[in-house]
């Protein structure tokens, strides 16, 4: 997986894990519903009607909260504390048992040899330019962590200045943020440790490739932006520990608060930085600051949560007296000028030309738009590029002066166009095929853009586009090829299924070519729908070998929830509308089904982060419907996820337990609390869960392990006793030295594929072919 880091972490992202790659992260008339039929245990170790011997898990029933007159247990609330011996010795138990059955599962080492061959092939990343250099981040193959190179020409020698792997032997450390100095002398850049989301940054001179003392902690969730006079950098932190209190970065579960922005000189000690803005009447209030292209405004976001709205305040470099540093002395935040100070809608700078701005905004348009205003005049707003009555307006760039790269999602499909800045007329639409725009490397000077392109069938292209000719010349500049894959041999298809409410949901379906739709095809399923999260095309190497070697029909689903056709589509999968996504989730599985993909004991389900919440909560919901399920570093606990960490910005999404309206909602499709055997709900049926993985990590700081370990507790106390009909398997899979899966080394993203694959493979009794 090719190692591409943002310029900004937009809080809206703080649950994302990115769709699940080997890798952050959304009908005919509705199929009657399937009955609850009697289904061999696929799922047994050593026979079918061999049982599992779970470990036992205390309960303490004592543990009983009121929630406005609702008396709801949490009988292993002693699950959230991570350091105590107890859990220690929990997770060990489950991580034997998880590896006893893994054991019994024929493919692994077949699924791990095949992935670590198609791994192993030179990516890149798209070239960018900072003074007199050109920047890109390369891969040889199975490297952890790709390393970043420079070079004086685009087809110069190529050398390394940043190797990530060459700071930790297993290849845990990873680069997660970075940004070169404006006349590209200096680098300052963020690294996590064990897939934690808090960063220490530091500083490295670009000439010399020597280390500047300059060290940074506490820092997270936060973007560096630099001063054009290469002094210094903004950054966002929380406050450090009180004195005498221990933390191991990445296992703790305290709730963030206090976020701040902060500027750095460089060679100062960190003690010494400026404290530029906080807000402590808002504890739980987030915030970004960048410096304009042209290098006069700073600019101050402020997010109150995960939704794309945000407040934007400004502060002109020039009117400081004393500059930065004369904020120092007087202990005072900068005066930053209050342009949107509320939060009702998104503004996202795209381009200015002194005091006047163009900003993307979803204000009074949830597909996006673009406005210009005059800061210093903020009373006249004026449209440039109105909503489009279909498209999504994902971003836009300016670029060759006056020119602007626009990217609109079609039926979630990119479509890219050159405009004009001034007028937002069409200048140009670039040629693209169907998939996703996954990068845009460029600057407002730039008369040439490098654009990264991928899809289900296509590992990679970097296009090279010049922008001076009166018709944009647009050529491949690298082509990322996987050894033993043709492109042609696969197919890819989109359909609409409508779901409960008739709604259509967009659903890509990958598979060989002419297979015959008779019900028998292995099948994974995989979900996100929250967040504004749009789940695009892309290409994963893990998805590749289960259709070329098992067989398999690959599936994403682009539920509601999502951002896949602006803001209606994701607030239609928010709050009290949440049942939503697990209805169109359903719905798919079903249309799959009924059209000769799949039987429901072929299914299996996968999803992570908000993703593995709609796994968790649709096998409680219909557990007749599937074959197996993987959930990856799910919220499963949804009373209390939002004492936890960065849990409190997921409100915006969720509601929140505190409130008694949003509590309703919460509890009727809460994970943890919605656990029910199948077999009792109707007579004489003898339904099971389908067998269940659940995936999370040690060092995850952002769905904190507490979730799936109080859910895995829950469905193993629940479901599998001796005298029930379950005898698929419940486990669990806990990773060490790992987080949410952002930085997560090749080898672990190889081992995990193997796992998780193999334990599908056998639950739905897929073979192996060469």
């Amino acid at each position: 997986m090719l190692l591409l880091l943002n310029k900004s972490v937009p809080l809206r992202c703080l649950l994302s894990r990115r769709p699940l790659k080997p890798f952050f992260l959304p009908r005919p008339s509705r199929p009657r519903r399937l009955p609850l039929l009697p289904r061999a245990a696929m799922g047994s170790v050593a026979g079918d009607a061999a049982r599992l011997a779970y470990p036992p898990a205390r309960r303490d029933d004592s543990v009983v909260d009121d929630y406005h007159g609702v008396q709801v247990p949490d009988p292993y609330r002693w699950l959230e504390d991570p350091d105590s011996e107890e859990t220690k010795e929990f997770v060990a138990k489950q991580a034997e048992l998880a590896e006893t059955v893994l054991a019994g599962c024929p493919d692994r080492e077949n699924l791990r040899r095949e992935v670590t061959r198609l791994f192993d092939h030179p990516r890149y990343a798209a070239p960018f330019h900072r003074g007199n250099k050109y920047f890109h981040f390369h891969n040889s193959g199975l490297q952890a962590q790709s390393v970043l190179y420079m070079q004086d020409e685009l087809d110069g020698k190529a050398e390394v200045l940043l190797d990530p792997n060459s700071l930790s032997k297993d290849g845990t450390v990873a680069l997660s943020t970075y940004s070169i100095s404006e006349d590209g002398n200096y680098i300052a850049y963020g690294l996590s440790e064990s897939g934690s989301d808090w960063v220490s940054i530091h500083v490295m001179n670009v000439t010399n490739k020597q280390p500047m003392p300059d060290k940074l902690s506490w820092v997270k969730f936060s973007s560096i932006s630099w001063t054009h006079d290469g002094k210094g950098f903004f950054y966002g932190r929380y406050p450090a520990p009180r004195e005498g209190e221990e933390l191991d970065a990445g296992t703790e579960t305290n709730i963030n608060l206090n976020h701040q922005i902060y500027y750095h000189v460089l060679g100062t000690n960190q003690s010494e930085d400026i404290l530029c803005w906080k807000d402590p009447e808002h504890p739980k209030y987030s915030f970004g600051a960048s410096v304009t292209e042209d290098g006069k405004y700073i600019i101050l976001t402020v997010y109150e949560g995960c939704d794309p709205v945000n407040k934007l305040y400004y502060c002109e470099i020039s009117s400081l007296p004393q500059g930065i540093e004369g904020f120092r002395e007087r202990q005072e935040m900068l005066p930053f000028v209050k342009l949107i100070d509320n939060f009702d809608a998104q503004y996202q700078v795209v381009a200015n030309d002194g005091d006047e701005f163009t900003f993307l905004t979803n204000k009074s348009a949830p597909r996006n738009k673009l406005v210009r205003v005059n800061i210093k005049n903020p009373e006249l707003w004026t449209d440039v590029l109105p909503e489009h009555e279909k498209d999504v307006l994902e971003s836009a760039d300016a670029v060759n002066n006056n020119q602007l790269l626009v990217c609109y999602m079609s039926d979630v499909k990119h479509i890219l166009q050159l405009r004009d800045l001034r007028t937002g007329n069409l200048i140009h639409q670039l040629p693209l095929e169907i998939g996703s725009v996954s990068e845009i490397s460029c600057r407002r000077e730039d008369k040439e853009v490098f654009i990264g392109f991928t899809s289900f069938l296509s590992p990679a292209i970097i296009y090279r586009c010049n922008l001076a000719p009166a018709i944009p010349e647009m050529k491949m500049f690298r082509e990322i090829s996987v050894p033993g894959f043709d492109r042609t041999s696969f197919q890819v298809k989109q359909v609409f299924v409508p779901s409960k409410d008739g709604t259509k949901i967009p659903m890509f379906i990958m598979s060989k070519k002419d297979i015959n739709l008779d019900g028998s095809h292995p099948t994974l399923l995989y979900g996100y729908g929250g967040f504004n999260i749009s789940l695009t095309p892309s290409f994963s190497v893990g998805r590749l070998v289960l259709c070329k070697n098992m067989g398999f029909v690959v599936c994403v689903a682009n539920i509601r929830g999502g951002g896949e056709y602006g803001e209606e589509w994701h607030k239609a999968g928010a709050l009290a509308m949440k049942q939503n996504c697990f209805d169109d989730f359903a719905a798919c599985a079903e249309f799959l089904i009924s059209n000769g993909y799949t039987s429901s004991n072929r299914l299996c389900i996968e999803g992570g982060s908000n993703g593995g919440l709609l796994i968790a909560a649709s096998i409680n919901q219909r557990p007749d419907l599937f074959g197996c399920a993987l959930a990856h570093v799910g919220v499963m606990d949804m009373l209390r996820f939002h004492k936890f960490t960065i849990g409190h910005a997921w409100t915006t999404d969720y509601g929140c337990s505190d409130k008694e309206e949003e509590f309703q909602w919460l509890i009727k499709y809460s994970p943890l609390h919605n656990v029910r055997r199948p077999w009792e709900q109707s007579s004489g049926s003898q339904c099971q869960y389908p067998a269940t993985m659940l995936l999370t990590a040690d060092h995850d700081d952002r769905v904190v392990p507490l979730h799936s370990l109080k859910l895995l507790a829950t469905l193993q106390h629940v479901l599998c006793t001796e005298d029930s009909p379950q005898t698929n398997p419940i486990i669990g899979r806990i990773d060490r030295k790992s987080g949410h899966g952002a930085g997560r080394p090749t080898q672990k993203l190889i081992d995990e594929a193997a796992e998780r694959y193999s334990f599908m493979a056998k639950m739905l009794g897929a073979r192996w072919t060469e």
